[in-house]
């Protein structure tokens, strides 16, 4: 029986980057994994640790010896390997010197020669430098750095390697570092060598040395005791996923403390307080429970002190200056009325081709007034947040943390007076932000962002910069799926080509107008796709409703929704054979096809019960389909199955008699135009 045995590999360095930290463990085990697959070597399970000052990998029950295996090498036909002597060709020659032996060593009993090589398996102890070795040299780092006189290159300096299976060290050398079985612990609390026992107390040794090995305990160990402590101070934490990896990326032994910060800094905008702490500090914020900002942090210290105070106050030390920092750009940008920052974007490019930021700012404001009035908002109010858009753009606060583009734009029009929902609107204009980002939740703001959105689309379309496969940098799709979101998921109606012709109207001579409004429909109504792929439907659904142009994304949804729940019905299916037949049918049509059956003109008694059913079903019908009820439409529609089947069965559409011929289609033409005030059920078949 094979022996299985633990296998360790520790990798120090010097500091690892910390955003990077998380990746290189996942991307060392795979590169590890992959090696031992390739060498045929199996095991029960691998993991990775990953610590500011160090990478490791411990494989369980790694077998210590590969299996021996059979290599079979195909040689040329055997009757092209003899002559007629029996004598070996040139072919049989070469292919035993590629082989490595003689003629006469090669298996001759089949139709072709063949050489089966014996390869003794090696033992693991000799494959494992070179995996770990390739497993490193394939981490995803973008910039490799040399140290000392050495032409080595990593990520950081390295400082000592570990290599063990079962009980044994693998000798070797690895990114200029000699194989042993020493580690060190932590930098400050231990700095001596740790001598790793076995590859399964691997852990355990490093934890006595004050290291906490494991990346995802590290982090579990900081989420639970910054919630605690965030909960004796009456308040919750902000912990986004990646601020809580990167933290756990800076410390081996971590210890949060609670540090604090005068009260004063809270009346400076909580979003830029939060932003400097979290970004440049890695501080986790705390909230009180009506959202607003404790005049409180938490630190992570990497070491447990006799004197916490000491860390505490250096903290808090680090902290002000740039909290203070905020509070000079907040107090200098409310000297000045928020509108007044348009003069200085009157000189800022918004693209070379059409015009400055402020420019941009006032077609906003004037296409949002626009479909203001057509999502049932306040044209005069869309009109105001337009124009103030993108002043905060040049202030000092967005100048020093860019991400609160918006967010300032809302205080300063508070602070001027501005309507609530004006000031909303400034930071509403961005939403959704991502994929499941929030939408407006004003009017106002829902008519800024479809207006922003929309002048964008067609401008940079209207210079041809149409987006390229992964190549975007207007963020166009984006866009295009905002738009959508907001009037569907909002419930808001809007004519989208209504709305485009605005836009393109505003622009005048700056972009070719010819075609436009076409290219710009379609690129907002073909994202469209995708979403209903995401939630199920089909595309043939999708397609049908496409096929009858609605210019309104809420009309589209609803009759998407409605055609979805249409197939579902027994009679969906010979209902859209029949219009496609019906299509067919029209599409070759040598007379020209009226609206008006004439019933004189009805001779057999299956046409006669369709052009009933017709009429009853326009009755019904066209006033459901013109009130948007789509599916009771529909719903109605299936009724018409066994009428049209009918017909199909018993009537022959070309009559000899042209008059009845045209009555005929002009039947068919008024079918099938029922179903087209939904949409185009013949693409479903």
């Amino acid at each position: 029986m094979m022996l299985a045995l633990d296998f360790l590999v520790e990798l120090g360095t010097e500091e690892l980057p910390p955003k990077a930290l998380k990746r290189l463990g996942e991307a060392f085990l795979d590169g590890v994994e992959k090696g031992l697959r390739e060498a045929g070597l199996t095991y029960d399970a691998a993991r990775y640790y990953a610590a500011p000052r160090r990478l490791a990998i411990l494989v369980n029950q790694l077998a210590t010896q590969q299996p021996d295996r059979t290599n079979q090498m195909d040689g040329p036909p055997v009757q092209a390997a003899f002559d007629a002597d029996g004598q070996p060709t040139k072919a049989a020659q070469g292919f035993a010197r590629k082989c490595g032996v003689e003629v006469s060593e090669l298996d001759q009993t089949g139709p072709k020669l063949r050489y089966l090589q014996n390869i003794p398996g090696q033992a693991a102890s000799d494959l494992l430098p070179g995996i770990v070795d390739t497993a490193l040299a394939a981490l995803p780092i973008p910039k490799r750095m040399r140290w000392a006189s050495r032409k080595t290159e990593f990520v950081r300096p390295t400082q000592w390697l570990v290599m063990l299976l079962g009980d044994s060290m693998i000798p070797g050398e690895i990114l200029a570092q000699e194989a042993g079985r020493t580690s060190r612990g932590h930098r400050f609390h231990h700095p001596e060598a740790v001598r790793i026992s076995s590859p399964a107390s691997y852990a355990e040794d490093l934890r006595k040395a004050h290291v906490v090995t494991d990346f995802a305990e590290r982090r579990e160990m900081i989420r639970a005791r910054v919630q605690e402590l965030a909960a004796e101070q009456q308040g919750t934490a902000i912990m986004p996923d990646d601020l809580l990896d990167e933290v756990t990326a800076l410390v081996e032994w971590p210890v949060p403390l609670v540090c604090r910060f005068e009260e004063r800094f809270l009346d400076v905008p909580q979003e830029a307080l939060i932003s400097t702490m979290q970004d440049n500090q890695k501080y986790f914020c705390l909230l009180d429970g009506k959202g607003r900002l404790l005049p409180r942090f938490i630190t992570v210290a990497n070491i447990e002190s006799r004197d916490p105070a000491q860390i505490i106050s250096g903290n808090e030390k680090v902290v002000r200056p740039r909290l203070t920092d905020a509070e000079f750009f907040f107090k200098q940008d409310k000297k000045h009325p928020l509108e007044s920052h348009n003069k200085r974007l009157a000189n800022v490019v918004f693209q070379a081709q059409l015009g400055s930021v402020f420019d941009k700012a006032q077609r906003v404001s004037s296409l949002a007034a626009f479909i203001a009035e057509q999502i049932g908002g306040d044209a005069n109010k869309a009109a105001r947040a337009g124009l103030l858009s993108k002043c905060d753009l040049s202030t000092e606060m967005v100048g020093e943390f860019p991400e609160l583009q918006g967010i300032a734009g809302y205080y300063y029009a508070l602070h001027d007076g501005e309507a609530e929902d004006v000031a909303l609107a400034l930071n509403e204009q961005y939403m959704p932000k991502g994929a499941g980002g929030d939408l407006p939740g004003t009017l106002t703001g829902a008519a800024v962002a479809l207006a922003d959105k929309l002048d964008t689309l067609v401008g940079i379309f209207g210079i041809g910069m149409l987006p390229t496969g992964s190549k975007d940098p207007y963020a166009l799709r984006r866009a295009a799926l905002g738009i959508l979101r907001i009037l569907i998921e909002k419930g808001l109606e809007l004519d989208v080509n209504a709305a485009i012709q605005v836009a393109i109207g505003q622009y005048a001579e700056r972009i070719k107008s010819d075609g436009l409004l076409l290219q710009v429909q379609d690129f907002i109504f073909d994202r469209l796709r995708a979403r209903y792929e995401d939630e199920g439907i089909d595309v043939a659904v999708y397609q049908s409703v496409r096929a009858v142009t609605p210019h309104s994304p809420l009309d589209f949804d609803q009759r998407v929704q409605a055609v979805q729940a249409f197939r579902r019905l027994p009679e969906a299916e010979a209902l859209a054979a029949a219009n496609k037949r019906v299509a067919n049918i029209l599409s070759k049509a040598d007379i020209a096809v009226s609206l008006t059956v004439d019933s004189g003109l009805l001779e057999e008694q299956a046409e006669m019960a369709l052009a009933e059913a017709v009429q009853k079903a326009e009755d019904r019908v066209v006033p459901l389909a013109s009130s948007r009820q789509y599916q009771s439409s529909l719903e109605a529609l299936a009724g018409l199955r066994e009428p049209v089947d009918g017909f199909f069965d018993q009537v022959l559409v070309n009559a000899e008699d042209p008059a009845v011929k045209g009555n005929r289609y002009a039947l068919l033409a008024r079918l099938r135009g029922l179903f087209l005030g939904v949409a185009d059920i013949s693409l479903l078949g």
